[in-house]
């Protein structure tokens, strides 16, 4: 695959069909499983601008910052503490469309309007990390973006074995 994407579409969900094929030619052959998440992050921020973008493993029972894109983040996370340790204690995704009004929210970044967090699971559907993105605007993140989302994270399940 080249190392350019092709987005087409205006709609959020336009770029998110165009995208998602291209993610998947980009890992197919990979092994590698940071070599995979800091491409799959820079697919996703540099496709839809967002503040921040990246992945946090469960190492030692904490999330652990992995790869992304955009400024330094928090580098662990406790289970069921703020956003993204509040989706791994639920193994659920999580839309936040204001984090000042989430309880608990850690503020790594206070250019951090809303927020979505996707958990990452394996190939026997435990949770082993999470995908979060972080806006600067409020109420960024919907339904649509949760679908293709988890959609990601599901191509990603394989990388978990």
């Amino acid at each position: 695959m080249a190392e350019e994407l092709m987005i087409v579409g205006e709609t959020k969900e336009d770029k998110y069909q165009s995208l998602l094929p291209q993610i998947s030619a980009l890992i197919e052959d990979e092994t590698d499983l940071i070599a995979t998440l800091a491409n799959v992050s820079a697919a996703l921020a540099t496709t839809f601008k967002w503040l921040w973008t990246g992945f946090y493993i469960i190492k030692d029972q904490q999330l652990v910052l992995g790869p992304f894109q955009g400024q330094i983040a928090c580098t662990r996370i406790s289970h069921g503490k703020g956003v993204c340790g509040t989706a791994w204690k639920e193994n659920r995704t999580l839309i936040v469309s204001d984090v000042e009004k989430f309880p608990g929210h850690i503020a790594c970044s206070s250019l951090s309007k809303s927020e979505i967090v996707v958990p990452l699971r394996n190939t026997k559907g435990n949770v082993v990390g999470v995908l979060d993105v972080d806006s600067e605007f409020l109420d960024c993140f919907d339904e649509t973006d949760s679908k293709y989302l988890e959609e990601v994270a599901h191509l990603l399940s394989r990388f978990f074995e």
